[in-house]
């Protein structure tokens, strides 16, 4: 072979080199910034201090656990809490204390327990955000959303704690006998990938149930926005995908044998949230769904259970934080929003 060819051999072998070398990073788009509203609560993070003050001025304690750049954050925020009816509802009854789940803000939870931001969060197992934890007159926690709400869905929460129906319901009986909305004719979508099934006794694979009611205020973005997706339908098709009416009292058989309904099982599961999906392998509840997703997040919450990436990483966000990196160090760009 001639030193010419073999010169414009190496060459193209080293143009080559270059090019992986130089090969252009993904992006992760769709973080939004955020601001606090001015009236969220001035706290000095002493909780036994803020909950004393709230008691003097009849009010509810909320904890707004938030993430820097967070889209649903930001839509909560502006939605519920800057703009919309809800806003002077939450001023009259609630006091608001916001928490940054990366902060090292130091946090007084009692005379003996002091925690940063990041470590309380942590101990909550603060998958979502936004996620909001209410707090009754004697500091202890009585409700719990994890992820956005829309200002209808959040309105009927703001109700339920308002009135202290806590005490003696749970959400869903409480909106299905006290509901603004009593009309409510939310009718179920198809979808090809659905399946019926009332028997999942010994039923080891990957499993996703999906959780809805003539009540649900976000059922409609569900299904025209996020499981409509190629990538989405790509995901959910490794499970056994079935949906199941929360207000139903027909039979069901669950994993392990135990008759039960639809109605019954998500009272069980402590589902607060329509449309609420809980993702099943081996027979065991791994993690759910009970806040809104963009489609990436939710694919990704699904490949976490059918891949057992939860047998490596002890919560989905551990798993997410590398999925984003390897899939940006492969040129991939990501849009949290879509």
């Amino acid at each position: 072979m001639s030193n010419r060819i073999i010169l414009i051999l190496l060459g193209a072998l080293f143009s080559v080199y270059v090019h992986a070398e130089t090969k252009t990073q993904g992006k992760i788009t769709g973080g939004i910034d955020h601001k606090m509203p001015s009236w969220f609560s001035d706290s000095f993070l002493d909780i036994n201090e803020d909950v004393a003050e709230a008691r003097k001025n009849n009010k509810t304690i909320m904890l707004f656990f938030h993430l820097n750049e967070c889209p649903y954050c930001d839509a909560m925020l502006n939605e519920n809490f800057i703009k919309g009816s809800t806003k002077k509802f939450i001023q009259d009854n609630f006091s608001v204390i916001a928490i940054n789940t990366k902060g090292d803000r130091e946090i007084t939870i009692n005379q003996i327990t002091d925690l940063t931001e990041k470590t309380l969060s942590q101990q909550l197992k603060v998958q979502y955000t936004p996620t909001i934890v209410f707090l009754n007159q004697e500091n202890k926690t009585v409700f719990r959303i994890n992820g956005y709400r829309s200002p209808t869905a959040f309105k009927h929460v703001l109700n339920y704690i308002n009135d202290k129906a806590y005490e003696r319901m749970k959400l869903s009986s409480y909106m299905e006998k006290y509901s603004v909305n009593k009309e409510a004719n939310y009718r179920f979508i198809p979808h090809k990938s659905l399946q019926k099934v009332n028997y999942f006794k010994g039923y080891k694979k990957p499993v996703a149930i999906l959780f809805e009611d003539k009540n649900c205020t976000d059922c409609d973005f569900l299904h025209k926005n996020v499981i409509n997706q190629s990538d989405v339908i790509s995901e959910i098709d490794k499970f056994l995908f079935v949906r199941l009416d929360a207000y139903s009292d027909d039979k069901i058989i669950d994993f392990y044998g135990k008759e039960t309904t639809a109605r019954k099982w998500a009272d069980e599961l402590g589902l607060n949230y329509r449309p609420g999906i809980v993702l099943f392998d081996n027979m065991n509840e791994i993690t759910r769904i009970d806040g809104k997703l963009y489609s990436f997040h939710f694919k990704e919450v699904f490949r976490y259970v059918s891949g057992k990436y939860y047998m490596k990483f002890s919560s989905y966000n551990k798993y997410l934080a590398v999925r984003q990196e390897e899939l940006i160090n492969k040129g991939i760009d990501i849009d949290i929003t879509k």
